[in-house]
């Protein structure tokens, strides 16, 4: 099997206790930061932050996705960022 990897991509995860949500390469994340929503792009520094409940969006083969989350966590570290989140309330 071959594994397509889109220019500028970076892996995302998107985990609750019951099951992984989503699982791939995206080109941007936008995130529910606890202090204000923000970005993260290829090659962003390591971070971990806490998430609210709200929008949490991200751009994969040129389509953006959308889902409600409620409070979780983020790390982000060597292009791959591991969302952690209590629940999703809402898939768009």
């Amino acid at each position: 099997m071959r594994k397509v990897v889109i220019m500028n991509s970076m892996h995302l995860e998107i985990l609750t206790p019951e099951k992984t949500y989503f699982s791939g390469e995206v080109e941007s994340v936008t995130l529910p930061g606890t202090m204000g929503s923000f970005q993260v792009l290829k090659n962003h520094a390591p971070l971990i932050s806490s998430l609210t409940k709200g929008k949490l969006s991200f751009k994969t083969e040129g389509e953006i996705e959308t889902m409600e989350i409620m409070d979780g966590f983020v790390e982000v570290s060597d292009n791959k960022i591991t969302v952690c989140i209590d629940s999703l309330t809402d898939k768009h």
